[in-house]
């Protein structure tokens, strides 16, 4: 009943976990469809310079002929050169310099020597060339509208009335300093310094440029301007099968997209557009859980990581979509090369290229130009990809970076030579969003890390680390037990040859091989690699107890690589390197020296489980050989094949590598490895 009674409950959590795989596809999908902007989508795509290869497209309905961009910005700046800048005439002006000046006199004329009976014509003379200046006017000049010339034409508001002078009719402070000081050159019975010093501190500006209303009227005439050119009537072609579409069948095409998602917006039906939306992002995630069903079902079967992986589709196009309502200028400056660098950090290249293209294929459906969309995205991706096949190293990011823009610069080169026919017409600030997509796509580093901790998978990244000599755990092996530490290098440089051969995870295959033997630090000098004086403790000991010690290593390790916090799929190694093999030297001694006595062949033999992957079943080869090699006392060509054969064989013949998913031709390349590498260890001098 109790046997009965577990399996239910298996069973039940099975169902269970199904039930919420289907859960999250359906959150996913919903999520998606939800910020997907909803709007028909032109059922046409075309490119400047490229033929039509459809048939002759005849317009349903009449539409206006839209402007192009360029032409809308030289209307505008038509616009804005007919508008003269307007100036306020400030009556107060004059009329405070004037009294002003009258003070000064009365001031400072005690002071300046001159006769009394003087006074009446400096006030005089004063008086009239202000008001001769104040009358014409006196301004500041403005920078903004002195484009060809010093000079400008302006419009001077004065009570409502409106009167169009140009810059070179007034004065400017200086210009009406220099005009006083010829005026009064020309009396010779005056003090000039005296009066002019006067005077210049009564020149102020009373023309002050009004920018509220000069730009209102900017505005206004700008806001007037008609942004299209001309119509295209119902039942007239608009562009004929064969035919090249130049700058003019272009811009009608674009008038055409244009009416059409209006009309679509004003007389569609919303509730298919969403139908249609649920439908292709539906198909996309159920060939994605498909994929992870047929090739990579310890992922399919795991809820935490289909749930990351729906995250960060549904993320990237959460973002999209999001970019697209706010109408940014260029989708292009959205990082989509970050969903494939993450899915092949944290899992592999095949999954991260499936991904990829499923995020690219509806992605295709909400932005313009979609095949150039594609193209751009889809090799951008692979790139990426490809470039961090192995990543052995954190400069492999920049190094990627690199290679994702010189990809990026080529495809934008060619679709604009394609477009564009020209060299010289190129707009180099195009690319500059695709260089803005791939700064951002560094941000992948960081969030690898969040990922890694939120859901706890282990990244090469983390990996990388973990294979760092000099991390704690491992400068501790080199120190405690530092022949163990010497042959965990040797196994890990076996092991990792022999995987990235067969093809596998080297970086984890690595990892595993330098913290397999950590639990030796308990009692090193039990394990023949770190004698040197000559004892052996084992020689006091029963066999039973020695086996018992050499056993403990496995579970002891198991306890300090919990400890320390390594990944359980590092753990995994610790675990499995020797399977459920018996410890054969303590046991055949047991037989041999006790034929008599009854031998519990399971107090030898280690717990296991066997080795469930390719680099742990590598790894456990790769231990076996490189500690038997030691034992060699004139390592030739002719011993090390013969111990490696005899090793892989023993192996095989006990069912240790059923589980490893190992082909026999992937045993026979191990084994070629490990006899070329253990033949350069030992210096053995190949016949040829």
């Amino acid at each position: 009943m109790a046997k009965l009674s577990t399996s239910r409950q298996k069973a039940l959590l099975r169902k269970y976990a199904r039930n919420v795989k289907f859960l999250m596809m359906l959150l996913s999908i919903g999520l998606i469809v939800f910020f997907l902007p909803k709007q028909a989508k032109f059922g046409y795509e075309y490119e400047k310079g490229r033929i039509w290869n459809q048939k002759d497209l005849i317009s349903p309905y009449n539409f206006a002929i839209l402007k192009t961009a360029q032409e809308n910005k030289n209307d505008q700046k038509a616009a804005k050169e007919s508008i003269t800048p307007i100036y306020q005439l400030d009556l107060a002006v004059e009329n405070q310099q004037m009294e002003g000046y009258k003070n000064d006199i009365e001031i400072k004329w005690h002071n300046a020597g001159i006769n009394d009976r003087f006074k009446p014509k400096y006030l005089s003379i004063g008086n009239d060339l202000l008001k001769e200046i104040y009358e014409t006017g006196i301004l500041k000049l403005n920078a903004q509208y002195q484009l060809n010339s010093e000079n400008y034409p302006i419009t001077i508001l004065s009570k409502n009335v409106a009167t169009a002078k140009n810059t070179n009719e007034l004065f400017t402070k200086e210009k009406a300093l220099a005009y006083c000081d010829k005026v009064l050159g020309k009396h010779i019975d005056i003090d000039k310094t005296f009066l002019l010093d006067l005077l210049q501190n009564r020149l102020q500006t009373n023309l002050s440029y009004d920018n509220n209303l000069t730009s209102r009227l900017v505005n206004e005439v700008i806001e007037g301007l008609s942004i299209t050119r001309g119509m295209v009537q119902k039942g007239e072609v608009i562009v004929y099968k064969g035919s090249v579409i130049n700058d003019d069948v272009y811009q009608k095409l674009e008038s055409y997209k244009q009416a059409f998602e209006d009309n679509a917006r004003t007389n569609g039906n919303r509730k298919l557009v969403l139908l249609g939306q649920f439908l292709l992002v539906s198909i996309a995630i159920s060939l994605l859980m498909i994929f992870l069903y047929l090739f990579r079902r310890d992922i399919y079967e795991d809820n935490r990581l289909v749930s990351l992986i729906l995250l960060v589709v549904t993320a990237m196009l959460a973002a999209l979509s999001l970019a697209i309502k706010l109408q940014m200028p260029n989708l292009y400056y959205i990082p989509y090369c970050i969903v494939p660098i993450i899915i092949r950090i944290l899992f592999d290249t095949r999954l991260a290229l499936n991904i990829h293209l499923l995020v690219v294929l509806i992605a295709g459906f909400f932005v313009p130009n979609s095949f150039e969309f594609a193209y751009y995205e889809i090799t951008a991706g692979m790139v990426s990809i490809y470039s961090i096949k192995n990543l052995i190293r954190r400069e492999q990011f920049l190094i990627s970076a690199v290679i994702i823009t010189f990809t990026y610069f080529v495809a934008f080169l060619g679709i604009t030579f394609i477009r564009e026919g020209t060299f010289l017409d190129i707009d180099w600030m195009d690319f500059v969003p695709f260089v803005a997509s791939v700064v951002l796509t560094l941000l992948a580093y960081p969030l690898i890390y969040i990922f890694e901790k939120v859901f706890a998978i282990t990244s090469d990244i983390t990996l990388i680390e973990l294979t760092n000599t000099n991390a704690p755990l491992l400068r501790e092996l080199a120190f405690n037990a530092p022949g163990t530490f010497q042959h965990s290098l040797q196994v890990a440089n076996l092991a990792e040859n022999a995987i990235y051969t067969i093809g596998g995870n080297a970086l984890l295959v690595r990892a595993g091989a330098l913290y397999h033997d950590i639990g030796k630090m308990e009692n090193p000098l039990f394990f023949i690699e770190n004698q040197s004086s000559g004892f052996n403790p084992h020689d006091k000991l029963p066999y039973e107890e020695s086996a018992q010690i050499i056993i403990r290593h496995v579970s002891k390790g198991i306890e300090m690589a919990r400890k320390a916090n390594l990944p359980e799929i590092v753990i995994d190694f610790i675990r499995t390197h020797h399977g459920n093999t018996r410890v054969d030297y303590f046991y055949q001694s047991s037989l041999k020296n006790f034929p008599e006595k009854f031998i519990n062949e399971n107090i030898f033999r280690y717990p296991g489980p066997i080795p469930f992957s390719k680099e742990a079943g590598v790894l456990m080869l790769a231990d076996s050989v490189e500690a038997a090699s030691r034992s060699l006392k004139e390592p030739d060509e002719e011993s090390i094949s013969i111990l490696v054969d005899r090793i892989v064989k023993y192996k095989l013949d006990q069912n240790q590598l059923k589980d490893s998913n190992i082909t026999l031709k992937d045993i026979e390349t191990i084994k070629t490895i490990f006899k070329r590498m253990l033949m350069s260890i030992y210096h053995v001098r190949i016949d040829y």
